[in-house]
């Protein structure tokens, strides 16, 4: 392997507000510490929760680096990484900690997965937090049963095709909302059956949730764009069903009175990925179970586009504008 560098490019902000804050400069790589591996990053994934960072949506002490996953290659092991983990250096490795918006970052190790040979760095880097989100979401904060009606706000964004998928390959059926023409035919290939352009005079989404519901409502809603959708998606969930609130692109929900909830016996539920990948455990057990799916169901790994680390403000401009489609990876 290439010696470790002293110095490298990363991506770092030193207060909150719009891109401007976004800095690309030069910082010493990290000397990984007791149980963590330097990794070489290739593929840096972007997601929304980037940008609550950035705007001071979720505080966080400054100066810091942006950036939740990444895939790449391990560069060195730090001392005391147990080698019950497997792990060596030049190892394909995906994972989940933070600082990842950089050359090089240093990662517990416990938050680090090997890539199984027949996935690409791309796909596992494209997957890995937004696939989690989805399968997580499936599987704990509401149980998808088979046949169940489901609503997916945003499914052609990174989470809401996965869930798309993930719900076709559970035998779930599901009615996802977009905000345009030009994503209806991609919503239907990411496996929604129903698909609603969530837009003022072109689609009305509790209609046609009463409509294939036989006037029950969805069994789960899916709900990652907050604000604006909140109110909707307790209209549209079934009695004893459960809203999913898992993102905020739309704004932050709103306080409500918990005793809207009695009309249906439902349930909103506020999940938190980390929560769910406490553990070592739970992280094995859902990335086997993310990435078995992936190759036996033949998922799309769906990539909007590959800025270069450099142009991680135009990234963040167009994944905020929510008309992209798929994954958004930075390359260092």
């Amino acid at each position: 392997m290439a010696p470790i560098p002293k110095m490298m490019k990363a991506i770092q902000i030193e207060t909150t507000g719009g891109t401007e804050v976004l800095q690309y400069k030069d910082i010493p790589v990290p000397t990984p510490k007791d149980n963590e591996l330097l990794i070489s990053n290739e593929f840096i994934g972007v997601n929304y929760i980037d940008t609550y960072f950035r705007t001071g949506l979720y505080p966080n002490p400054k100066p810091m680096i942006l950036g939740r996953e990444a895939s790449g290659t391990i560069a060195a092991l730090g001392p005391q990484v147990p080698g019950s983990l497997g792990f060596a250096n030049g190892d394909r490795v995906v994972y989940m900690g933070t600082s990842a918006y950089a050359e090089y970052t240093a990662c517990p190790a416990e938050k680090v997965m090997k890539i199984p040979q027949g996935i690409t760095s791309s796909d596992a880097g494209a997957a890995f937090l937004q696939g989690l989100t989805a399968l997580t979401l499936v599987e704990e904060t509401h149980k998808v049963q088979s046949g169940d009606w489901v609503l997916v706000l945003a499914a052609t964004g990174g989470v809401g095709g996965w869930l798309c998928q993930i719900l076709r390959a559970k035998g779930a059926k599901t009615i996802g909302t977009v905000g345009s023409e030009g994503k209806f035919d991609i919503a239907k290939q990411q496996g929604a059956d129903v698909v609603v352009i969530d837009r003022p005079g072109q689609g009305d989404v509790l209609k046609t949730v009463k409509e294939c519901t036989d006037g029950q409502g969805v069994a789960a809603v899916f709900d990652g764009v907050g604000k604006d959708t909140f109110e909707r998606s307790l209209e549209c969930v079934a009695r004893k069903g459960t809203v999913a609130s898992f993102g905020n692109a739309s704004g932050a929900v709103e306080p409500f009175l918990i005793s809207k909830l009695s009309a249906k016996n439902a349930k909103v539920a506020r999940p938190t990925l980390f929560n769910y990948l406490f553990t070592r455990e739970e992280l094995e057990h859902y990335s086997a179970k993310l990435f078995k799916m992936m190759m036996d169901e033949k998922f799309n790994v769906r990539i909007h586009d590959t800025y270069p680390l450099a142009d991680v403000a135009r990234a963040h401009t167009d994944i905020e504008s929510r008309k992209t489609m798929g994954k958004l990876l930075l390359k260092p």
